[in-house]
């Protein structure tokens, strides 16, 4: 059961002491000389309808699919995203693949959080899904992510090996945790503006907002990162038109612009390369144009 499940658990009232009492809030403390009881719901069936969703496909044959996911789309269903996620566009689009890798996630390999936007591998047979899973589970592959960055570091390449966990007390966050798995990502800077930076990023594990933890952690934050990037509201002294921009991007600026691998079938090298969405686009142009 997930974290996120169990917090729905509580918000629901399904979850309660031993004097009956119900419980709601996810950050109360476990008491040890306390009994709590939780009530799981009869599971709902799932049942996807393929959804007639515009899709960018990169690459395609009849082993994979190369999609440029748009950021503010889901990869596969769960809780309060039942609908409009990748795979109910998947589902339309390939007619084979609610087999492979079980109804909730057919053919998915990979993951981009909801709000990073860029290359994602899909597999549309058994075969090429288990060989690209060992792929992803050996990294041998070639991840590499651009991001626009509030702060300018004092390297110009560096490797981050910092370990991820959950956050102590913000349980829905990751953090650099001593007790999390190694995780290491290389870092090059491609591009400065004032107080700003371009950064080139390359994966080399596959921890849950790997990049985005490890730029915050060398006070890097992602621009528009809701979670890791404290709120920032740029003020005058950022020229317009970067400042309107960085307000309204309403994402985080995190893009998985080339995914490089070995055709699971063929063996051919594939080196895939996701454009930039507009909204990257434009504020790229309008850094550059402000500070050059």
């Amino acid at each position: 059961m997930s974290r996120n499940h169990i917090q729905l658990l509580l918000k629901q009232g399904h979850v309660s002491d031993k004097s009956g009492s119900v419980i709601s809030q996810p950050s109360l403390k476990v008491r040890e000389d306390n009994q709590y009881s939780i009530h799981i719901p009869p599971t709902q069936e799932l049942n996807l309808e393929p959804e007639n969703i515009p899709l960018d496909i990169l690459f395609e044959d009849e082993h994979l699919i190369v999609i440029n996911k748009p950021a503010g789309m889901v990869v596969h269903p769960s809780h309060g995203h039942d609908t409009g996620t990748l795979v109910h566009a998947l589902l339309h689009h390939c007619d084979h693949l609610p087999g492979i890798n079980g109804m909730e996630r057919p053919g998915i390999v990979h993951r981009l959080d909801k709000d990073t936007s860029g290359s994602l591998v899909v597999a549309k047979t058994e075969t090429a899904h288990r060989r690209l899973t060992e792929m992803f589970a050996s990294h041998d592959l070639d991840r590499q992510y651009v991001a626009w960055c509030r702060g300018v570091p004092r390297w110009r390449v560096k490797r981050i090996e910092q370990p991820i966990g959950r956050h102590p007390v913000h349980r829905q966050k990751m953090a650099v945790n001593e007790q999390g798995k190694m995780a290491i990502t290389d870092a090059t800077v491609e591009h400065t503006y004032g107080g700003f930076s371009k950064l080139r990023l390359c994966l080399h594990t596959g921890r849950t907002h790997q990049i985005r933890v490890h730029l915050a952690h060398e006070q890097l934050p992602v621009l528009g990162d809701p979670v890791y990037a404290r709120s920032y509201n740029p003020g005058s002294e950022i020229p317009e038109p970067s400042r309107s921009l960085i307000i309204a991007l309403g994402r985080q600026a995190l893009h998985a612009e080339i995914l490089g691998f070995k055709h699971p079938i063929s063996g051919e090298e594939l080196r895939i390369v996701a454009p930039l969405p507009e909204e990257l686009r434009r504020l790229s142009n309008a850094l550059i144009r402000n500070y050059g």
